[in-house]
């Protein structure tokens, strides 16, 4: 389980595909602390890690989860956010992220105001796909609280710090990203389904 709080950013340094798998190869500043066999959240992806090389780490990719997520869009040399699970005794600062992503949004506009930045989120509708009026949305591994909210859009703030230690500053219009819906609208969305 994540929180959506992100540690840190990790660089794309190699693709390596077989089959209809992805091997990918990342820096990171916790290298070192990595293990074998552990999971790790990338642009909120729970992936394992498979391979660690000196400053470097390698994860595999199946199909299903490059169909489902925007790491199959990535180049050498893009960053993503990294938060690894969280530990039994830590602080739940963000929100319950499975590291299970629902579907890809597209970013259709980034404004900015006057010291933070309002970031409009569009994806496919669809009624499993909820977000409410401060609510929580997982934005590419992050925990952001839903500003405006509509069918197939909704909008976020991003505070300065942020924007800094993620890769927001690097999100533009047109760009895709991962989306997490909460867990708890998801249930609550089901069991409306099927008593309705």
């Amino acid at each position: 389980m994540f929180t959506g709080i992100i540690e840190s950013m990790g660089q794309l340094e190699a693709l390596r595909p077989e089959g209809s798998n992805l091997h990918l190869t990342f820096s990171s500043a916790f290298t070192d602390e990595l293990k074998i066999d552990q999971s790790l959240a990338h642009n909120g992806v729970c992936l394992t890690v498979v391979g660690i090389d000196g400053k470097n780490y390698t994860v595999t990719a199946i199909d299903e989860t490059l169909k489902r997520s925007n790491l199959g869009s990535l180049q050498v040399g893009n960053l993503v956010n990294l938060e690894r699970c969280m530990s039994a005794n830590g602080r739940f600062d963000g929100h319950i992220v499975q590291g299970h992503v629902d579907t890809m949004g597209t970013c259709q506009s980034v404004q900015e105001k006057d010291g933070s930045w309002e970031f409009k989120i569009q994806y496919p509708k669809n009624p499993n796909h909820i977000t409410v009026e401060k609510g929580s949305i997982t934005i590419n591994g992050v925990s952001l609280t839903v500003v405006d909210s509509e069918d197939d859009w909704f909008s976020v703030a991003i505070i300065p710090y942020t924007y800094e230690h993620t890769s927001f500053r690097e999100l533009k219009p047109g760009d895709l990203v991962n989306l997490e819906f909460d867990v708890v609208g998801k249930y609550v969305a089901r069991i409306l389904g099927k008593t309705s």
